[in-house]
């Protein structure tokens, strides 16, 4: 977790997913750990860059999957910003409750 936390944005969906079925983890969640380690293996040379010409602006984005869960209609929903072309801060979560409604999922 501290790696998708503080240096790894594009894991952040993938960890938060299979840290789910901590409690009682199968083999297909241990299939997808070793995947999330093969990949990280095979980009540990990429890193968070800031542009130095780039103006100093901030952005933000964030998405749901729309009852992504199928087990129990929960949508999980992320978030980055970032400031001169480079993440500052970024997460992903599954909501705790069902939103019947778009808008409010948001």
């Amino acid at each position: 977790m501290h790696l998708m936390t503080s240096t790894r944005p594009d894991i952040a969906f993938a960890v938060g997913y299979v840290s789910r079925f901590m409690e009682n983890p199968q083999a297909e969640h241990w299939i997808a750990v070793k995947r999330i380690f093969r990949y990280l293996q095979g980009t540990k040379s990429h890193g968070i860059r800031f542009s130095p010409g780039k103006d100093i602006d901030f952005q933000g984005y964030s998405d749901a999957d729309w009852a992504g869960d199928l087990s129990d209609l929960k949508s999980t929903s992320g978030y980055l910003f970032q400031v001169a072309g480079g993440p500052i801060s970024w997460g992903s979560k599954k909501q705790s409750s069902v939103v019947k409604c778009v808008a409010l999922d948001k």
